[in-house]
């Protein structure tokens, strides 16, 4: 259904930003209508998800430009796609502006309705990566913390102290096993690891 993205890299990293809650913006141009949004997406599987969502609800328009940009363990993946246009005007200038704010495990994608005029390479690049912005600015982020899963074996009495403590740090428990201990797969920020291990793993 979509393009095929073409692949994008860049080396230099600062803070890094997700998205807390989407943004969504339309405005017309020379008669083009142009309606964009701006969401969280961990993995490529969730971005071709929110990208066929958001297709069918516009069924009827002419392109569908986008850039997405992932944190994984191998590394930042992100790509990019003109939707038909013409090289370089419409996911270059969304990707730019991921890039630009630091953001991560995002997808931006802007839908365009041909209104019969022509804008240009300046004014499609112009037009794309305006819309996308006003999402971007509707979009509340907040700081990116890197989550990792880690096995671990707890007393029975640590239980209601272990989920206390992942509460706190905003992880959370992904599986349970109850044997002669509490066997426990979580997940919780990097940073705290070191820490989890020497209070609550069964030596």
């Amino acid at each position: 259904m979509f393009p095929l993205a073409k692949p994008y890299e860049r080396i230099h990293l600062k803070a890094l930003l997700v998205i807390a809650q989407p943004g969504f913006a339309e405005q017309t141009i020379t008669k083009s209508r142009f309606i964009a949004m701006a969401m969280q997406c961990i993995s490529e599987r969730e971005v071709g998800a929110a990208l066929r969502a958001f297709a069918a609800q516009h069924p009827s328009a002419h392109h569908l430009a986008y850039a997405f940009r992932l944190k994984t363990e191998q590394g930042i993946i992100q790509r990019f796609s003109d939707a038909g246009e013409p090289s370089g005007t419409a996911g270059m200038p969304i990707l730019k502006l991921i890039e630009g704010r630091e953001l991560v495990n995002v997808c931006v994608a802007v839908i365009r309705y041909y209104g019969g005029i022509n804008l240009g390479t300046g004014g499609l690049a112009r037009a794309y990566g305006g819309t996308a912005k006003l999402a971007l600015d509707a979009a509340k982020t907040s700081v990116f913390v890197e989550m990792q899963t880690v096995a671990l074996t707890i007393h029975y009495n640590q239980m209601d102290l272990m989920t206390r403590a992942l509460a706190k740090c905003n992880g959370c428990i992904l599986d349970k096993s109850f044997n002669e201990q509490v066997d426990l797969v979580v997940s919780l920020p990097i940073d705290e690891i070191s820490g989890f291990l020497s209070r609550f793993l069964v030596k």
